[in-house]
């Protein structure tokens, strides 16, 4: 039975799904979320809250892009083992797919939200906050990051998964100092990844999507 997967190109989240699919070839149909009927008002009934991406196999619906991951190696396992078999190592991974959610992609959407509001709705303290704490973020990564190939478990994962369009959209958002070398050095293997670097390639015709500008040269 065919997966469908519910999702926008352009989505952080849609694309650390995306990765999942494509490091282990699993074949899906990709149903394009961009308001459009009928296709809205399926994607509404299915799942209520209308967060992007959704994952439909059968009679199963699976929502959040970790959970989507999480669903593909136990029921589309392939080579590439994006959760460890290691019970520790998973644990590992576990904790800096949260990182790179909770810490970087999220606090960064906070800065692109306000940027969306209308000049008298804006929050000027969530967004000093915001980029207070992505410094702290990057900081902590460039640390982590040294002596590693990848974040966590000791081989690509799903915390990469999460990394590589968190580190791309944080970095438009919030530059990442040059000085954090480990940092750079990590977004650069997650660029020329090729699950990455593929959907980044479908991503690109909406790059005029995002409110800041998307910066040339930094992708």
């Amino acid at each position: 039975m065919t997966i469908k997967l519910y999702a926008h190109p352009f989505s952080s989240y849609c694309q650390k799904a995306i990765i999942a699919f494509y490091e282990n070839d699993v074949p899906f149909d990709f149903v394009m979320l961009d308001g459009s009927e009928p296709v809205a008002s399926e994607f509404a009934a299915l799942w209520p809250i209308k967060r992007f991406p959704l994952l439909v196999e059968g009679e199963r619906v699976v929502s959040e892009a970790t959970m989507i991951v999480e669903y593909l190696a136990v029921h589309h396992p392939g080579p590439v083992k994006l959760i460890p078999e290691d019970a520790d190592a998973a644990i590992e991974v576990r904790m800096l797919d949260r990182f790179f959610d909770n810490y970087v992609m999220n606090t960064q959407s906070r800065i692109v939200f306000d940027a969306l509001r209308e000049e008298g709705r804006r929050d000027a303290q969530g967004v000093e906050e915001a980029r207070a704490m992505l410094d702290t973020a990057y900081a902590w990564l460039d640390g982590w990051m040294e002596d590693r190939e990848w974040a966590a478990g000791g081989a690509f994962s799903l915390a990469d998964c999460a990394a590589a369009p968190a580190l791309l959209y944080a970095d438009w958002t919030h530059a990442i100092p040059e000085r954090f070398a480990n940092v750079w050095a990590y977004r650069a293997r997650l660029l020329a990844r090729p699950s990455y670097a593929r959907a980044l390639d479908e991503a690109r015709p909406y790059r005029h999507y995002f409110p800041l500008g998307a910066p040339g040269g930094r992708d």
